[in-house]
């Protein structure tokens, strides 16, 4: 997969977040420099994934709503390694192909939530994708807490959690146990 958009945006994308937000980081130590892994966080807005872009070094293949990639912008998304989500029925292709991306020793992201959380909780809860990828992909999950909002000149910060395995085959299982840990991150 040709990741050209990925290296012409990146000198451009990743200062301009910082100077605009001010991003205060925690825990970046937690991102691997080499091998696979999938980040998993809390989701809040369209800022979230160029958040976490800007903040890390690797290359990160962001889960997403198919849609990103029939709009005007699809060409871009594709070019940054998006691997697209069909929501609207169940789909079939997403998680192998991010099965696929981190057998290859990438780096995935996914939202859990699916979409931005507007209940009011502290997260909405968690679609089982995540944990099934980390399941499959027998990859660490590195969960991530995105903590307050993107209006300026507001300081945003981000917090990544220590690496940990799927250890169980009961998924729901470790899909409440993410569901606690990103929580924590996200009120302590």
């Amino acid at each position: 997969m040709s990741l050209i958009t990925y290296r012409i945006m990146t000198p451009i994308v990743k200062p301009l977040f910082y100077l605009l937000y001010r991003p205060k980081v925690y825990g970046k130590e937690n991102i691997p420099k080499k091998g696979p892994f999938l980040l998993v966080s809390n989701h809040k807005n369209n800022m979230d994934s160029p958040a976490i872009y800007s903040t890390n070094r690797r290359v990160i293949h962001f889960m997403a709503k198919d849609e990103l990639l029939k709009g005007k912008l699809g060409w871009a998304f594709k070019g940054m390694g998006l691997i697209p989500v069909n929501r609207r029925e169940k789909d079939h292709n997403a998680i192998p192909m991010a099965v696929d991306m981190l057998n290859k020793g990438e780096a995935v992201i996914i939202f859990p939530e699916g979409t931005f959380n507007k209940t009011g909780n502290v997260v909405a809860p968690f679609k089982i994708g995540a944990v099934k990828i980390a399941h499959d992909a027998k990859v660490p999950i590195i969960p991530v807490a995105l903590v307050g909002d993107y209006k300026l000149p507001k300081r945003f910060v981000m917090k990544y959690g220590k690496p940990y395995y799927v250890k169980s085959d009961d998924l729901d299982k470790e899909n409440e146990k993410l569901m606690k840990i990103i929580s924590k991150m996200l009120t302590e």
